[in-house]
């Protein structure tokens, strides 16, 4: 498989897992074992946007695109394909707080929705359990 196609690839993991991090507590409505991958998803998100580190996956896509011939781009991820969309003049310090911020907040309201509504149904359930003596 050329090393361009695998590169594309590693972007498309790369942008999937950004997904998950940001939506990826929504799937814990249908799914609840989404839970246990998804929380270390956001803390390692989390810990890379705060640190200024890069996730691993931007030097393999490097690395893939230079042995197809092609360049790199510097820096990471978000600031090479979502900050020019999101934030086109580049990824601050200030930024990437801020993005980890949405992350936390977006995350811990959808967790905390889904809590709030399991205890409503649990509250109903032994309302009907008791109903039912």
């Amino acid at each position: 498989m050329p090393y361009g196609i695998l590169a594309d690839i590693v972007v498309l993991i790369h942008l999937g897992f950004v997904i998950f991090v940001v939506l990826g507590a929504i799937l814990v409505f249908r799914w609840r074992w989404i839970m246990w991958p998804h929380l270390p998803a956001v803390g390692w998100a989390v810990w890379i946007e705060v640190s200024g580190g890069i996730c691993p996956l931007t030097p393999l896509e490097n690395w893939l695109r230079i042995k197809a011939g092609k360049g790199t781009y510097p820096g990471d991820f978000v600031s090479a394909y979502l900050m020019p969309i999101l934030y086109p003049d580049g990824l601050t310090p200030r930024i990437q707080y801020l993005l980890a911020m949405l992350v936390i907040v977006t995350n811990i309201s959808i967790y905390g929705f889904i809590f709030y509504r399991r205890s409503i149904n649990r509250r109903l359930l032994r309302k009907e359990k008791e109903k039912g003596r």
